[in-house]
């Protein structure tokens, strides 16, 4: 399958590739902080072999050949994001270095005729703000103001966009209720007020930059295509899509939260949450859409709320277990534009597959991840074809790199990283892109 040109699309469309800082940077260097990913996965069960960012891709002492990389792939953008425990260690107090880090790879940016996007958090929590209860704190997420003026005043004359945060379902029910990733909790209050907070950091985040004279001001949010297992299960869906989807963008959009998720959660949430939702809903200028894949879901009687299930699809699969659903994708697009921002741009902010790739005399033929970028880029062109302001898409992810709690097992980039080495190897998928991008 054949990745279509950049001709196909829009005039101006944004082609980029993404990245966060605790999955490739190097967590040991530059004075960063510990952060509650490192005592995540320093306990037994968490992480894959309990490994952890501490070197992770070295980016940051290689960040110049790896922006090479990106202008060479004929990118136009670059989505990266700042760590909070490199730039404020013990979450209240300012570290030079990690802002002067920062600082050298927007220039770079810059000399290589790349647009930076800036993520502000991208889930590496310092420690010292984990152990006054983290995102349960509404304390931590006032310091986020503080920590976004911070980052801005250094760098913000020379970002084209930043988003605030990123995923705020992993930041919170995916950590506080599932508890697949860092804190790791299972506790319903937790992952309620962990999902108010996270968004009451994000309009704080706003309000404050937008007052200090800054624009282009957006939020990334990851969604699944919910689909029914079967008839009859139209409440399981709706109170799926409303934990998953939502809840984050209703009260970004709409400063609502949908009943659907509030059957459960109310009880949990902070007292007088509701005179917060004015701040959580401050107008932003564009959206952040993660996509993987869709969920199929049913009816669970026999559990607490939300009393549901998911169910494996018979579609392919990525080296993670996740449908290969293209279709997905346009749909949540289009949805998007048609329920919630209207004519706001929005940003494909991280799109990707997961596979088992292998270094063959010298090469790695990935097909199949050429075909899904294929495929989902066919997908965005749908959505704008149906009505949806589809401005850029920016894959995840450059490089192989750390995921999270599988650890470096799982390569999702278009360069391949030997661990052993850190020698970069352009993937067939990257030469695939870069002639796309070409013309």
């Amino acid at each position: 399958m054949t990745i279509p040109r950049r001709s196909s699309f829009p005039k101006g469309f944004t082609f980029g590739a993404a990245t966060a800082a605790y999955q490739i940077e190097g967590h040991k260097f530059g004075g960063a902080g510990s952060s509650h990913w490192d005592s995540f996965a320093a306990t037994p069960g968490n992480v894959v072999r309990r490994e952890d960012g501490a070197l992770a891709c070295d980016h940051y002492h290689r960040w110049e050949a790896d922006l090479d990389l990106i202008r060479d792939g004929g990118f136009d953008a670059y989505r990266f994001s700042t760590s909070r425990a490199r730039v404020m260690p013990d979450g209240r107090t300012v570290n030079p270095e990690g802002l002067d880090f920062y600082d050298r790879l927007v220039d770079g940016m810059g000399a290589r005729g790349l647009r930076p996007f800036l993520t502000l958090y991208h889930w590496d929590l310092p420690s010292a703000l984990a152990d006054h209860g983290g995102w349960m704190n509404r304390d931590t997420a006032l310091r986020f103001a503080d920590f976004a003026e911070v980052v801005m005043a250094r760098i913000g004359d020379r970002i084209e966009r930043t988003a605030t945060i990123n995923e705020p379902w992993c930041v919170s029910w995916l950590s506080h209720y599932l508890g697949e990733q860092a804190p790791g909790l299972r506790d319903i209050r937790a992952a309620a007020r962990a999902m108010h907070h996270v968004q009451l950091a994000h309009g704080l985040g706003v309000e404050r930059l937008r007052g200090l004279g800054h624009d282009n001001l957006g939020i990334v949010l990851n969604f699944a295509d919910i689909l029914p297992f079967g008839e009859g299960q139209e409440k399981a869906v709706a109170t799926a899509d409303a934990i998953n989807n939502g809840f984050f963008i209703e009260s970004v959009s709409k400063g609502t939260y949908p009943e659907a998720a509030l059957e459960g959660l109310e009880p949990h949430l902070p007292e007088n949450w509701q005179d917060d939702m004015a701040t959580i809903s401050t107008p932003i200028d564009w959206l952040g859409v993660n996509y993987y894949s869709r969920g199929i879901v049913s009816a669970d009687p026999d559990a607490p709320w939300p009393a549901t299930k998911g169910h494996e699809g018979p579609l392919p699969k990525t080296q993670m277990g996740w449908e290969i659903y293209p279709e997905g994708l346009s749909n949540l697009l289009a949805r998007m534009a048609r329920d919630y921002v209207g004519a706001l741009p929005i940003y494909v902010t991280e799109n990707g597959m997961a596979w088992a790739d292998e270094i063959v005399d010298g090469a790695v033929p990935d097909t199949e991840r050429t075909s899904y970028i294929a495929g989902h880029f066919d997908a965005a062109r749908d959505a704008i074809e149906r009505g949806a302001n589809v401005q850029g898409f920016f894959y995840w992810s450059l490089l192989d790199n750390y995921e999270w709690a599988w650890g470096y097992e799982k390569r999702f980039g278009l360069i391949h990283v030997d661990f052993e080495t850190l020698e970069r190897t352009p993937k067939g998928s990257y030469f695939a892109l870069q002639a796309a991008l070409s013309g």
